[in-house]
């Protein structure tokens, strides 16, 4: 799911970066594995979450739900790491501007569907009653607007990196992001939600890894 969103710099562009550039665009790649790798750990550990009937977001909720809200608050930080780095490397051409901006957008909206989390829900946390919560609370009203905020703008990121690839006639990276502004883009099936979420964050986390790796190997980042 190669982006490589940087620019072919020319000689003259290639000017060196502050040292703390780096660090952000690793932030930035390690946002995605960190969600996913703890959500493993708790999906194996927590009685009766069962991913077929719950989102990930449910992690959020019971006596150990601070870990997801902990885990979606260092995604958003790492994602808006990774649009202060874009922002610095990327410095011409289509979506300089707008692809750290909405990167930036979609890590707020991660860090607010930490800050409010989902309501307990079929089952889980154990003792829940199953079958859906009665009303929404505001909470949970947030955290799903947040969440598809999130996920939208990456979205639109994917689009113009897309574009950009195009002119710059780099197939694998129009590919890479066309591919991954369809799985966002695609309705929700309510039959299997839980489970496309959780696939969809798959793509969005895995684009947003894919172009801090490419920034990285810009030669104005300092190695």
């Amino acid at each position: 799911m190669t982006t490589n969103s940087a620019p072919r710099l020319a000689h003259r562009e290639i000017s060196a970066l502050p040292r703390s550039t780096r660090p952000l665009l690793l932030a930035g790649a390690f946002a995605g594995p960190l969600f996913y790798l703890s959500a493993l750990v708790q999906m194996l550990t927590r009685p009766g979450f069962d991913i077929r009937i719950h989102p990930l977001s449910q992690l959020s909720t019971g006596d150990f739900g601070w870990i997801q809200i902990l885990t979606f608050v260092l995604v958003g930080l790492g994602l808006i790491c990774l649009a202060v780095g874009h922002r610095r490397v990327v410095t011409d051409g289509l979506g300089r501007a707008a692809i750290p901006v909405l990167i930036t957008i979609s890590g707020a909206g991660f860090i607010a569907a930490g800050l409010f989390p989902q309501d307990p829900a079929n089952g889980f946390p154990l003792g829940v009653a199953d079958g859906p919560a009665a009303e929404p609370t505001w909470h949970a009203v947030i955290h799903m607007a947040a969440a598809i905020v999130a996920f939208t703008v990456l979205a639109v990121a994917a689009v113009i990196a897309l574009i950009r690839a195009i002119r710059e006639r780099r197939a694998v990276a129009a590919i890479g992001s066309g591919i991954v502004a369809i799985a966002l883009l695609a309705p929700v099936a309510p039959d299997i939600a839980s489970i496309q979420v959780a696939i969809t964050g798959l793509f969005a986390f895995g684009w947003c890894t894919a172009t801090a790796l490419s920034l990285l190997k810009s030669p104005r980042v300092s190695r």
